[in-house]
């Protein structure tokens, strides 16, 4: 029972947050999952709970969609996944979060005190594809494909719809890449199945609250959630990761 409350509260929370933001369903949930799954299960539910609630929320990002500004990120995650994947097993695990996690705990406390965000506008769509790439790689060598995309849309200033839209589209379309290679490579599992039924319908209304949420926040307030979140995202990794360095 504790295992089911636990799966559902999780799944619940971070649904709440990414209708709100659009991104961040594996930071939250994992914050609950941790304690009772291991890795191998609580992956494609992470995999599983993002699709589902960037699925509800895709309305919230639709007025802010245009593929010609999404594209090159796309297709360079999709480039991007099989690389991370194809160096998954010569680089350490636990030194890439510690990295990754220190990037992201030094550098958006920074712009999130600073009085002026910087705006980055040189090298337009093959410096999108570029960043595309670094998330899909991240996202293959460690289902982080959300944090260099996100951080990259914020510093180009566009308003939160369209930063939305980007990150969002991306995301679904890295998360259905991943989903597919799970299936393909036998990782589904009953057992998965039955988490699924549990996190679906627990994770259905938060996710349309806090997408109606959404709606009410100006633009400068949505960059200071991304970068608080990317901040914690950061925490999250460092605290994962320093004790097994120490160990």
């Amino acid at each position: 029972m504790t295992l089911i409350l636990l799966v559902a509260a999780g799944a619940a929370v971070a649904g709440f947050v990414q209708g709100l933001s659009g991104f961040a369903f594996g930071l939250v949930a994992m914050a609950f999952w941790v304690w009772v799954l291991p890795p191998q299960l609580a992956a494609p539910m992470v995999v599983f709970g993002s699709l589902v609630g960037q699925l509800i929320g895709l309305k919230s990002a639709w007025s802010g969609f245009r593929l010609g500004r999404a594209l090159p990120f796309i297709a360079g995650g999709v480039i991007g996944v099989p690389i991370g994947i194809a160096l998954l097993g010569h680089i350490d695990a636990t030194w890439f979060r510690f990295a990754v996690g220190a990037l992201l705990v030094i550098y958006c406390p920074l712009m999130l005190f600073a009085s002026r965000l910087p705006r980055i506008a040189v090298g337009g769509r093959a410096a999108d594809g570029l960043v595309g790439a670094v998330g899909g790689v991240m996202g293959g060598l460690g289902g982080l494909s959300g944090p260099a995309p996100t951080l990259w849309c914020t510093l180009r200033g566009w308003a939160k719809h369209e930063q939305r839209a980007v990150f969002q589209s991306f995301n679904l379309s890295m998360h259905v890449l991943t989903f597919a290679g799970y299936a393909a490579s036998g990782t589904l599992t009953a057992e998965t199945g039955a988490m699924f039924l549990v996190m679906v319908p627990a994770m259905i209304v938060p996710t349309l609250v806090g997408a109606r949420l959404y709606a009410a926040i100006d633009d400068a307030s949505f960059r200071k959630l991304v970068l608080v979140l990317l901040t914690i995202s950061g925490l999250t990794l460092l605290s994962a990761a320093v004790p097994a360095l120490l160990a």
